[in-house]
């Protein structure tokens, strides 16, 4: 589109946007994204045993984590062991009907897991499940 000045000249408008940059722009953000998504989700690390029958979580639900160290994770966040009550009854307001996972490393001696599962129950929590993993189809078969 053309139009003519109070001078005579003649000048043309941009009628387009350059989206050429937006582009670009877009691109490095998907990148950024996509290198840091893995390390954002990387959490705890715990191996947790393998069991025959793994039932299938499917929302998301508070987790108690035990490493290897015997550190204890109330979601990614080290807590005390004697905390574990205080910080669960203030973020769950109904603890008969919430769901509590906890995962515990393999390695893990069983009395640091009855002194965690303890002061869960003890917080009033009835319903706490423990986090495995499912074993290979083919190990044990032969």
């Amino acid at each position: 589109m053309a139009f003519t000045t109070s001078n005579g000249r003649t000048q043309s408008a941009l009628a387009d946007i350059n989206i050429t940059p937006l582009v670009d722009v877009v691109l490095v953000l998907l990148i950024i994204f996509m290198v840091t998504a893995p390390v954002l989700q990387s959490g705890i690390d715990v191996a947790v045993p393998k069991t025959k029958t793994v039932k299938e979580i499917t929302e998301e639900r508070l987790v108690i984590s035990i490493n290897k160290d015997q550190r204890v994770f109330l979601g990614n966040d080290p807590i005390n062991v004697n905390e574990i009550g205080n910080r669960l009854r203030q973020k769950i307001r109904d603890p008969r009907r919430q769901s509590i996972f906890v995962r515990a490393d393999e390695n893990v001696p069983f009395g640091a897991f009855a002194t965690v599962m303890d002061s869960v129950k003890q917080a009033g929590f009835a319903n706490v499940s423990i986090v495995t993993q499912p074993m290979d189809a083919n190990v044990g078969k032969r």
